[in-house]
């Protein structure tokens, strides 16, 4: 199988042979590991004054960072983060990473349009939304799907993207921020509307969310994502429950304490990343990653020790 190919049987919850694909939402550290600043840490304020060949350039120097961290680490997909972000640059970013590797590697992109938690600027006007004006809420909740899915429908036609990570986040360490009454009325029938757009068009979906979502599991599971990563277990999610609980039915992503990544020793960061594989790989339908990404300030040893680990004990017979 090719990467790809590994990434989609997960996906899809088939058993498969060899190792348990990995990959990360983000890769931050480019500058120590390439010499390179990560794509979406650059500055392309002026990038309407360059000539096209200018642009063409960057563009392929950022697919090019991309492609290398996937073949460094042995990731099996790559989400891209198109900056400029508008819908061409988009497509010409996907076209020039595809250029590069073909179908090696599965390729996605950020397409989540559902309410997340807001901004501390925001949270009360949006609180307040909820309880005296909750149809228009409910109003620019679809608007926002609708131009999500007019999207979608673009990259669809253009080709070359396999799927969508759904990055809204929705939990505090504790608990979401909406209760699951208000989740279920803001929230669950938009979630379930755009997952059946792209699942229409043939994407694949992963929905991503921090924190506890143990109290809307059952409402993220009606909208028939893919998989659901990140499982955090800072927000006191267990993987070896959430298998037990739904591995049937989709596929699991993450897991591996990105807290103890950076406050923990090493031995409990390889025990949380030997936990994640010993309870998510059973049957398939597991992919190993942490359980947010690896950011700006993660100790690169740190990251290499757990992806050592995975290549001696995440392999199926």
């Amino acid at each position: 199988m090719t990467p790809r190919e590994s990434f989609i049987s997960a996906l899809e919850r088939k058993q498969i042979k060899g190792r348990v694909p990995t990959f990360e939402l983000v890769f931050f550290l480019t500058m120590e590991v390439f010499g390179k600043v990560h794509p979406r840490h650059r500055n392309y304020s002026q990038w309407h004054q360059m000539r096209e060949e200018e642009r063409k350039l960057h563009r392929k120097d950022m697919a090019r960072i991309y492609v290398d961290t996937a073949e460094r680490f042995e990731h099996s997909a790559i989400f891209l983060h198109p900056n400029p972000d508008d819908i061409d640059e988009t497509l010409y970013l996907a076209e020039t990473v595809r250029e590069i590797c073909g179908d090696k590697y599965f390729l996605m992109l950020h397409g989540d349009a559902t309410f997340g938690i807001p901004s501390g600027n925001g949270m009360m006007d949006f609180s307040c939304k909820m309880i005296d004006e909750p149809e228009k809420l409910k109003e620019e909740a679809d608007e926002r799907i609708n131009k999500m899915l007019d999207r979608a429908e673009k990259i669809k036609a253009h080709g070359g993207i396999d799927g969508f990570a759904l990055c809204s986040d929705y939990c505090f360490n504790n608990a979401p921020f909406m209760s699951p009454s208000q989740f279920d009325e803001f929230v669950t029938p938009y979630l379930v509307r755009q997952i059946k757009g792209y699942r229409d068009m043939g994407f694949y979906t992963i929905k991503h969310t921090d924190g506890n979502i143990m109290p809307i599991l059952d409402s993220l599971m009606a909208a028939e994502p893919h998989a659901l990563h990140s499982l955090d277990p800072q927000g006191g999610v267990d993987i070896a429950v959430l298998k037990k609980k739904i591995g049937h039915k989709v596929c699991l992503i993450g897991n591996v304490n990105c807290g103890l990544m950076d406050t923990g020793t090493m031995e409990e960061v390889l025990e949380s990343a030997r936990y994640a594989l010993k309870h998510g790989m059973p049957g398939g339908g597991y992919i190993f990653s942490t359980s947010n990404c690896v950011y700006t300030g993660m100790k690169l040893e740190r990251y290499e020790a757990i992806l050592d680990l995975w290549k001696k004990e995440g392999n199926y017979s």
